[in-house]
């Protein structure tokens, strides 16, 4: 079930329309492939997962989900991307591999870039 929802995503995506943004350390662009898979600081996510909060299509009442493994550190970050009414936000946790770790996140503001 979830691998066709995430196949469905795929096709759907393409036409997203969410400028790139700066979400503190974070950097959420598009593909240059135009494959429908956001990058995050140039990196393709293991999962991807939106749900509109309001209606279908609304890009301003967005929630987007990803689990990226940094190519610059080697981590996994769970990320969860919000835009509510035009604002948006960025929480960011690094993935443990043990329930006993202490558990790092953040949030962050996010901006549009260029």
């Amino acid at each position: 079930m979830n691998k066709i929802l995430l196949a469905s995503l795929v096709f759907l995506l393409p036409g997203l329309s969410y400028a790139d943004s700066q979400c503190g350390p974070f950097y959420l662009g598009t593909s240059p492939a135009n494959d429908g898979w956001s990058r995050i600081n140039g990196d393709k996510p293991k999962t991807q997962k939106v749900t509109f909060l309001k209606q279908k299509d609304d890009y301003n009442n967005i929630k987007m989900e990803w689990v990226v493994e940094s190519s610059k550190d080697g981590q996994m970050y769970g990320l969860e991307y919000i835009k509510r009414n035009g604002k948006a936000f960025l929480n960011a946790q690094i993935l443990q591999a043990s329930m006993d770790a202490p558990r790092t996140y953040g949030t962050f503001d996010c901006h549009k870039t260029s």
